[in-house]
């Protein structure tokens, strides 16, 4: 059995997450990072590889932190709920994870890295983002009877448009407001069942 590792893997990546917030991306050095987490350079090479890779872990925890959320909504099995879900668990994402949800909106992987994301992290993101495609086609089938082009278009507009540009206009807020779950659910499916 291997020996606990010595430097969470976690605190390293919450310590890149901060740099990145706090300072811009250019701030998370390897060694910034390391001084910041406590953890030796030498562990985040050896753990990580390089800087990119830091802050790849760290923008692909958010995003798994959030799809699990959004996809556990979407489990739900009428198509409506699972929509409505998914659109107060992106709002339940920003509430309970604010640096995860800030980085997400405000950073992209190219911003963060040096040089464009390679092929294997544009491979990774595509397996991640499949199965929550496949939501939104199951969810425009069951209140449209298609996944064309205009019902995916008009489920995204109230699945991620709509969250998106809320967390955006309060990302900077010191809490987002208690209301903001029912008003979204509420204007999501206002959407979802117009003519």
């Amino acid at each position: 059995m291997a020996p606990p590792r010595k430097h969470d893997t976690d605190v390293i990546l919450d310590a890149a997450r901060a740099l990145v917030l706090r300072d811009g991306p250019r701030a998370a050095s390897v060694a910034a990072i390391a001084e910041a987490s406590g953890a030796p350079v030498g562990t985040l090479y050896h753990r990580f590889g390089n800087r990119n890779g830091v802050l790849t872990e760290a923008w692909i925890r958010a995003l798994d932190r959030f799809q699990s959320r959004v996809l556990a909504a979407a489990a739900a099995a009428d198509p409506l709920a699972a929509a409505v879900g998914m659109t107060s668990a992106a709002v339940g994402f920003g509430r309970d994870c604010p640096d995860d949800a800030k980085l997400l909106l405000n950073l992209r992987p190219r911003d963060l890295l040096d040089g464009a994301p390679d092929t294997e992290f544009r491979d990774r993101l595509a397996r991640m983002n499949e199965p929550l495609f496949a939501q939104l086609d199951r969810i425009a089938n069951g209140l449209y009877g298609s996944a064309g082009p205009r019902e995916i278009d008009a489920v995204s507009r109230a699945v991620v448009d709509l969250p998106y540009a809320a967390l955006r206009r309060h990302a900077h807020d010191p809490e987002l407001p208690e209301w903001l779950e029912a008003d979204l659910a509420a204007a999501a499916r206002t959407l979802l069942t117009a003519p």
